[in-house]
């Protein structure tokens, strides 16, 4: 019986130290699955902040190529005709 019973107890304790060693390598992937899942809401919104960033500044892109082209067409209104006394002269 003493060897039945120390087999048994051996036995626990081997189940007993695995069973802690997978709690453990639960545990850490539990751990590591966490700090991913916090990374990438991390990165998700930082890609949603630049989406809006770039959109915002291609419409002011979009804002600044339209007063450029504003302000030529008024600068162009303003300036006289090329008349004879813009040509070049004979002698040139």
């Amino acid at each position: 019986m003493n060897g039945n019973t120390q087999r048994s107890d051996s036995s626990m304790i081997e189940n007993g130290t695995l069973i802690s060693r997978l709690e453990a390598h639960i545990e850490a992937l539990e751990s590591r699955l966490a700090y991913q899942e916090h990374w990438l809401d991390t990165l998700d919104r930082a890609a949603v902040q630049q989406e809006q960033r770039l959109s915002q500044l291609e419409r002011m892109n979009e804002l600044m190529q339209q007063r450029l082209r504003d302000q030529n067409q008024a600068l162009e209104s303003l300036s006289p005709e090329p008349g004879a006394s813009d040509e070049r002269p004979p002698h040139y």
